[in-house]
């Protein structure tokens, strides 16, 4: 036998200098539950939120999504009319008084107020896990929804090609029902994903990764920020008021610019993924209680060739057929004067204007628009 074998009191297994007995594991898991519980909430308060009048989703904050439900639980406690899309909605080319939410506030609501809640790069497949997942403060409430035909232009833009590439929001996408061909993410890595969107914890420190920590992971972020206290690591002013840095688009006409016309290999609807999951967002928002409106286009038709314009112009003849046997109001309003473009879905100031205008006059959004007692 060796010396060890004769010791009383060896430890029987490894090395630790301190165990748990089971209650102490349970009490020790009680306080990690309540402190991944307790600071979601408690941040709020380390962060107050206020959102102007015409406020959006900051464009770096395009990936938190912890943010998007404060700014949504705002507008929704106000009372707001809602405005969900993606750039097109959020106004990629203009200032956030020149977006269709202000118009709409301005010319067309009847004395009602809109609320920007456009998500740069959202299309349907994120849109539809964005309303269902960090959507919740949306119930009940009047909803406008942006339906932008573009994400239906091409096989990668409908996420159906079977090459791998890289796009916008994919934690948002459904990660195994439907299937999306050209997402390779591992099976853990989409479980995990499943896993984060039911626990706040994981949204809100997917904020702090955004918000404070250059899209880093903490150890990585103080790593190369020994010196500074994570939780300072930038004055907390962040919120739905602020205008940070974001690329400076040329806000000229498409045509100034030399974009040529295009002719895109529209995808067809019965087979589109992105339409199937924008038939998602439009059914949990009415299973909600939401009155949903859904505004189709304006696409700028002035840059398609004539073919495809023939064969965009079915496309929103079926969406439009879908809408209508589902009972939900919508408006496909007639293209914008050519200037009024900056590029194939965007306008600029002026177009939002004119399309804020045009909505005004259409009788199916004023029905929608009409308050109890108001003339329809």
């Amino acid at each position: 036998m060796t010396p060890r074998d004769t010791q009383p009191d060896a430890a029987p297994f490894g090395s630790n200098a301190v165990r748990l007995s089971p209650r102490e594991w349970l009490v020790a898991l009680a306080i990690i539950a309540a402190v991944l519980v307790a600071v979601p909430p408690a941040w709020t308060r380390v962060e107050p939120l206020e959102v102007a009048a015409d406020g959006r989703l900051p464009y770096r904050l395009s990936n938190d999504y912890w943010t998007f439900d404060r700014v949504a639980r705002a507008a929704a406690g106000r009372g707001e009319t809602l405005v969900v899309g993606d750039s097109v909605v959020w106004g990629h080319y203009v200032t956030p008084e020149g977006t269709l939410s202000h118009y709409l506030s301005a010319d067309a609501g009847g004395g009602r107020r809109f609320a920007n809640l456009g998500v740069d790069g959202i299309h349907p497949a994120a849109m539809a896990g964005l309303v269902e997942y960090y959507g919740g403060a949306l119930r009940g409430r009047d909803v406008v929804l942006h339906c932008n035909l573009l994400w239906m232009s091409s096989d990668r833009h409908d996420l159906a090609t079977s090459k791998e590439f890289a796009f916008n929001h994919p934690r948002l996408v459904p990660q195994f029902v439907p299937w999306i061909p050209c997402y390779r993410e591992p099976v853990a890595g989409r479980l995990a994903v499943v896993i984060g969107r039911r626990l706040p914890f994981s949204a809100w420190s997917r904020h702090m990764q955004v918000a404070y920590w250059e899209n880093l992971d903490l150890p990585s972020w103080t790593l190369q920020h020994p010196y500074t206290w994570p939780i300072w690591a930038e004055p907390l002013t962040l919120g739905a008021t602020d205008e940070p840095p974001s690329p400076r688009p040329d806000a000229r006409p498409w045509a100034e610019k030399g974009i040529a016309a295009f002719g895109p290999a529209w995808v067809e609807l019965d087979t589109s993924i992105q339409w199937r999951l924008f038939r998602r967002t439009v059914e949990v928002l009415r299973g909600r209680g939401n009155r949903v409106f859904v505004l189709v286009g304006p696409f700028n038709e002035h840059m398609l060739t004539e073919k495809s314009l023939e064969a965009y112009k079915q496309r929103t003849a079926g969406v439009a057929a879908w809408l209508q046997s589902e009972g939900v109001p919508f408006a496909v309003p007639d293209a914008l004067p050519t200037e009024m473009y900056a590029d194939a879905s965007h306008p600029l100031a002026s177009g939002y204007r004119l399309l804020a205008e045009r909505l005004a006059t259409s009788d199916a959004f004023r029905r929608f628009v009409a308050r109890e007692g108001d003339a329809p």
